[in-house]
């Protein structure tokens, strides 16, 4: 009896590292976002790939989820959001910019987890 339960504890632990992890790329991304600000033609760019990318994430797990449940989807990200990018006009696919509006828009989209702590 003892040992699913340790398994499951295990597995809870390895979810909660794992989000926290993600968090840490977010506020990453989020900085790096903010550092783009004096370059006015990128940053309108990074905010237009960021609010596709939010889009997104709305249609996919909606407006009730947790931490790890948003971690969960980051891990998929690659899968789709070339694809929600690709729905932009050409002029704002900025290809450089990609990792930073992703993690940007997961750091803004965790505010509204159910669990969420700042």
């Amino acid at each position: 009896m003892a040992a699913p339960a340790l398994l499951q504890r295990r597995r809870r632990r390895v979810r909660v590292v794992a989000a926290e992890l993600a968090r840490q790329e977010w506020s990453e991304g989020y900085r790096r976002l903010e550092s783009e600000r004096e370059d006015r033609g990128r940053y309108r760019i990074l905010l237009a790939q960021v609010e596709a990318i939010t889009d997104e994430l709305r249609r996919r797990i909606g407006s009730v989820f947790t931490v790890s449940e948003l971690a969960a989807e980051y891990r998929r990200a690659d899968a789709w959001v070339a694809e929600a990018l690709g729905e932009l006009p050409p002029e704002l696919r900025y290809p450089a910019g990609v990792s930073v509006a992703t993690d940007a828009a997961f750091h803004l989209y965790v505010r509204g987890a159910r669990d969420y702590v700042p």
